[in-house]
């Protein structure tokens, strides 16, 4: 028996709780891992609030992130004490993830927890800053450079956008903000951020085409965020989009794409190759000023998760939370 979040349905209902969980809840895989620490994502906050249907195997534990030491291995990458890495790969939706003492996961999913980073700073990146690394990534691989002009990145304030910001600061990009929450705005500009734009003004429809601005942008919201942002990219601008927060639709026009030669890149973590994987922890390494990690997050106890994943996915979490396995 081990301790963690247990999400379960049945004829009563949709329940998620922390309690002592039977390992025969663990599923197949060739390496398992005792958890130091895991985080909260937005997908977390939908699983274990019941509030879209990200779960689809039950009982599951949430927690697309984890960072631990290998218990047991039967997989030749890996032997006992290694510390490893885990991110994305469906787990804490069809197979039982990081919010938990024990995860026994395949070894492909795994890597090797790099040495520029200490497991909790592994984990104030997580599936947030590796996704937010993955969306830099696709900014130069379509030929973004920080003399073409502003970089925009939306939710700022949050787990995606406060790794983004903070990775495009220390790449020498001029970043400007969009968030919602005007509290938050000294953070995003602590980040490096040269301006914070309010929310609102990306939230209504969005013109076919508008005046040129941003040279790249990240949007984490998604409908007419997104819109609004592509309509007003410069000639031959990239978007990296990988949120929905705002809503799965795309409300926009095609004149971006076909009159300004605009890119939409689609930035999928989940099921991300493992060399680029691979390649995004080595970018985070060097890309990243780790010194600032402790400013990004906050830390929980496994306690604490179910009542915090509401006010996440409510908007009222700043940057990344880490839950500490132990508390």
């Amino acid at each position: 028996m081990f301790k963690g979040i247990l999400i379960e349905k049945d004829d009563t209902g949709y329940s998620a709780q922390l309690k002592e969980i039977d390992e025969s809840v663990l599923h197949d895989g060739d390496v398992t891992i005792r958890v130091a620490y895991s985080t909260l994502n937005y997908k977390d906050g939908l699983a274990i609030t019941g509030k879209g249907p990200v779960v689809r195997r039950f009982p599951m534990v949430p927690g697309i992130d984890l960072v631990g030491t290998v218990e047991h291995s039967d997989n030749a990458d890996y032997k006992v004490g290694d510390t490893v890495v885990h991110t994305g790969w469906g787990v804490g939706e069809v197979h039982p993830g990081g919010l938990a003492e024990k995860a026994r996961l395949k070894g492909e999913w795994l890597v090797p927890l790099p040495e520029a980073f200490t497991p909790k700073q592994a984990m104030a990146i997580g599936t947030a800053g590796f996704t937010a690394m993955l969306c830099v990534m696709a900014l130069e691989r379509h030929g973004v450079t920080p003399d073409d002009g502003e970089v925009l990145v939306t939710g700022a304030a949050g787990g995606v956008g406060s790794v983004a910001v903070s990775l495009l600061v220390n790449l020498g990009y001029t970043v400007v903000g969009v968030s919602g929450r005007p509290e938050e705005n000294d953070y995003i500009k602590s980040l490096g951020a040269s301006e914070v734009l309010e929310r609102s003004a990306f939230s209504s429809p969005a013109k076919p085409i508008a005046r040129e601005r941003w040279a790249g942008a990240i949007d984490v919201v998604g409908s007419h965020t997104l819109a609004n942002v592509c309509s007003t990219m410069k000639y031959r601008g990239v978007v990296a989009s990988c949120g929905l927060a705002g809503g799965m639709d795309f409300p926009g026009s095609v004149a971006p794409f076909i009159l300004r030669g605009v890119t939409l890149a689609g930035i999928d973590s989940v099921m991300c190759p493992r060399p680029e994987r691979l390649e995004a922890w080595q970018r985070l390494s060097r890309d990243l000023d780790a010194s600032k990690l402790e400013m990004l997050s906050s830390e929980i106890g496994l306690s604490e998760i179910i009542p915090v994943a509401g006010d996440l996915l409510e908007g009222k979490v700043r940057g990344r939370i880490l839950v500490d396995i132990s508390r």
